[in-house]
């Protein structure tokens, strides 16, 4: 679970897109109302976004340095695998390249 506080070292952004009410939505909804506060409270500074649009698919989209952003699709996953794909995206975020400035506050 390490990675959960590494969040705000190794992205800039976390945007969740979720419909408020599709089955397939489901397992975004459990992982926001599950996990948001845990994720906020080891990274109290990092923009986690929830974007809710009725009829849209479920993702997750990370925004690391120099704009460069990565879209996974979490339609019809379940809260624990949401979960192991955010933790894709973080580890990714470490071998990706950084701002000066994200580098000194390492």
């Amino acid at each position: 679970m390490a990675w959960r506080s590494a969040l705000s070292k190794n992205l800039q952004e976390l945007r969740i897109h979720l419909c408020q009410t599709s089955k397939a939505s489901e397992g975004a909804r459990d992982f926001v109302m599950s996990s948001y506060q845990e994720l906020k409270k080891a990274n109290p500074t990092f923009p986690i976004l929830v974007r809710e649009c009725s009829g849209v698919e479920a993702k997750l989209v990370a925004r690391y340095d120099f704009g460069v952003e990565e879209a996974v699709k979490v339609d019809g996953l379940g809260k624990a695998d949401i979960a192991k794909q955010l933790e894709a995206l973080v580890k990714k975020g470490e071998s990706m390249p950084r701002s000066t400035e994200s580098q000194g506050a390492l």
